[in-house]
């Protein structure tokens, strides 16, 4: 252990006070405070790498519990940023806890890698401080220890003021397979450091804060993308999106298709799966794809090779299937040969859909569904007219109401999911979360059976944007509520602890912090992007569905306190300190929205893959078995999936008269399927 002095200049925390947020941006520094003359606690002084100020670094003991305590003094009061330089040379990253007067403030503080051991990066805390002597800790929170710390700077709050609204964009050059996307300027009390470009909510690139357009390639010939711009400054504050434009790349001049493939055949075949394989098609550019499918029903896409194993087919069941190549631009070529095959007799497993059939029609964009007590009567929402219906099992509907205060954001914000309270036969409570002025709000009506009334706010504040903003409600086993918020295209916040976005939240039904949540506030877990799909199995866990942002969808397994890693993760990691998902998908086959659970299997919409996953439960494990797919393509972009109570049946919506479908308004349905 090595005893530090006490420095004549800085700031002391104030224990009392809570802490304000994290940023991944440095805070200009009033004071320096180096790591070698802090006390030190299962580390030591090193010199043994390069680009360290002062005379060393401390070099964390490889251990939980290890530490750095600088002790600081202020004049006066107020909110400031304690930033810590910091290397690791490690893959993995290194969380430590921050403590103030030996309360600790902010737990699992990420320290991710950096290039190599001489490659310095910072990582800022924003705490209000008290006048005062006062100590600051830094506690390994794992047994990798902390990583190489070279000082703490302590001064003035980072930058909170977020960028203007960047001015709308347009498309001055379009291609066949990129395009030039340009927008205004915003402004910033400080400076714009880069814009985020985002189509339908994915961010497909970023520009320098300096530019004002953006070379865009590896897009698809003779396609709409519906781009929005986004500014950033250097403390990570986001600005709203700017106006939408949908921009068109030219039609290819590729109109060769590719060549008939070869003989298809079929092997293998058992209840649920069989094996395919065929003759390799040529083309005048590349073959991008195979497409194994019925005359109505894509079943899988190959993009390497000549083979597939469909699984989850139904059993005792029919199949007639062909193979039609696909190239970049679209062309298809004419089908292989036809196999007919029969799957083999059904055993007793969690089922798969066995028949589909339409049971109300006339939506426009039903977002949630959830049921009344009675199980004869459902509840549902529509996202854009901020409409509440009650639909019978015979799909008869009825208007019960709207929700007040609601708004659009002109993309995935509105009015969004719908729960029935627990004590609703006797207090007839509804709860909603939508998108208000100020925000996305959690809400509670009363719905008498035939109208709503009495709107009440129990949680406001949850940041809003054009897209990312969660919104899927349910009651748990335990009788609380949960909620899924999203970061509103502001990723840090995922991380944040202190904030009410990119969680899932745990309320009373008065909208208080439910008791025993692991922070002693509304967070129940962290480091979503954007969680959408909230079921509960019969062993009463959390299953979470979640949009990914290029790379990879997840489903994850929700456990309280448990960090879910986004933005430091997209999908599984390595990362120490987060938790991966149960099973992942590349988000042009999922964008996943509702989730809902049927004999121990998983089922969920999809709306930018256009088809329903079923994600079998391993028993009472904590895995899946191999996800499979249907309806690809069949009923366009699928939202919401609930279970019908008492019944081997889902109920399940489309979502295409969105700016994402296209369809007119009236155009989406909500259809049973039975699972056999």
């Amino acid at each position: 252990m090595h005893l530090g002095r006490v420095l004549p200049y800085g700031l002391a925390v104030a224990l009392a006070l809570p802490l304000v947020g994290l940023s991944r941006g440095s805070a200009h520094a009033a004071t320096d405070y180096q790591a070698e003359d802090a006390r030190i606690s299962q580390g030591t002084v090193a010199t043994n790498h390069t680009g360290y100020t002062g005379t060393g670094f401390v070099d964390y003991t490889n251990v939980k519990g290890s530490y750095v305590e600088f002790t600081v003094s202020a004049a006066s009061a107020g909110t400031s940023a304690i930033t810590f330089r910091y290397a690791n040379g490690t893959s993995a990253d290194r969380p430590m806890d921050i403590s103030v007067g030996g309360t600790v403030v902010a737990s699992g503080v990420s320290f991710p890698a950096t290039a190599d051991w001489n490659t310095w990066a910072t990582r800022t805390v924003n705490v209000p401080l008290g006048a005062g002597l006062g100590t600051i800790r830094a506690t390994a929170a794992t047994a990798e220890g902390g990583p190489n710390l070279d000082r703490v700077g302590v001064g003035a709050a980072t930058d909170t003021q977020a960028p203007t609204s960047p001015g709308r964009p347009t498309c001055p050059d379009l291609g066949e397979d990129g395009l030039t996307l340009a927008w205004g300027a915003s402004t910033d009390n400080v400076g714009v450091t880069a814009y985020d470009l985002y189509e339908h909510g994915n961010k497909i690139g970023e520009a320098p804060g300096s530019s004002t357009s953006k070379a865009l390639t590896g897009l698809t010939p003779a396609t709409t993308y519906n781009l929005t711009v986004i500014a950033r400054d250097a403390a990570g504050n986001t600005s709203a999106a700017s106006p939408v434009v949908d921009c068109t790349t030219k039609p290819s001049s590729d109109t060769s298709p590719p060549t008939k493939p070869g003989t298809l055949s079929v092997a293998g075949i058992t209840a649920n799966s069989a094996g395919l394989s065929w003759g390799a098609s040529t083309d005048d550019r590349a073959v991008a794809a195979y497409d194994v499918r019925s005359d109505s029903t894509v079943y899988t896409s190959v993009t390497s090779g000549t083979s597939a194993t469909l699984t989850g087919l139904a059993c005792d069941s029919p199949y007639t299937l062909n193979v039609v190549a696909r190239d970049a631009a679209g062309n298809l070529s004419q089908p292989s040969n036809t196999v007919t095959f029969t799957t083999k007799a059904c055993a007793t497993d969690g089922g798969v859909p066995s028949s589909v059939s339409t049971l109300s029609t006339g939506w426009t964009i039903p977002w949630g569904i959830n049921w009344l007590p009675d199980g004869k009567t459902a509840v549902v929402t529509e996202r854009d007219d901020f409409r509440v219906w009650k639909l019978a099992k015979d799909g008869t509907r009825t208007q019960v109401g709207t929700v007040p205060n609601t708004v659009t954001t002109n993309g995935e914000g509105g009015l969004l999911g719908v729960a029935v309270g627990p004590g609703w036969a006797t207090d007839h409570h509804v709860y909603f979360m939508h998108t208000a002025s100020e925000g996305n709000r959690v809400v509670r009506m009363t719905y008498d059976g035939t109208r709503l009334g009495d709107y009440t706010i129990l949680l406001q504040g949850i940041k809003k944007n054009r897209y990312h903003n969660g919104g899927r409600l349910a009651f748990g086993p335990d009788g609380y509520l949960y909620a899924a918020t999203g970061e509103a295209q502001t990723p840090d916040l995922a991380q944040d602890k202190s904030s009410l976005n990119g969680k899932i939240l745990r309320m009373t039904t008065d909208g208080k912090p439910a008791p025993g949540n692991p922070f002693g506030s509304y967070v129940y877990s962290y480091g979503h992007r954007n969680p959408q799909g909230l079921a509960f199995d019969r062993n009463g866990r959390l299953w979470e569905a979640e949009f990914g942002n290029s790379a990879k969808d997840e489903l994850n397994l929700i456990k309280p306190g448990a960090n879910y890693g986004w933005p430091t993760c997209e999908g599984s990691c390595t990362v120490a300190g987060m938790t991966n998902p149960k099973a992942t998908w590349n988000v042009s086959e999922a964008s996943p929205s509702g989730i809902a659970i049927v004999r121990n299997v998983v089922y969920m919409a999809s709306l930018r893959g256009e088809r329903l996953w079923r994600i079998p439960i391993n028993g009472d494990a904590e895995s899946v078995g191999t996800p499979t797919a249907y309806y690809v393509g069949t009923y366009g972009r699928l939202r919401t999936v609930t279970k019908v109570p008492g019944a081997d049946q889902l109920w399940l919506s489309t979502t295409n008269c969105d700016n994402n479908g296209g369809a007119a308004d009236g155009a989406d349905k909500i259809l049973r399927v039975n699972i056999g």
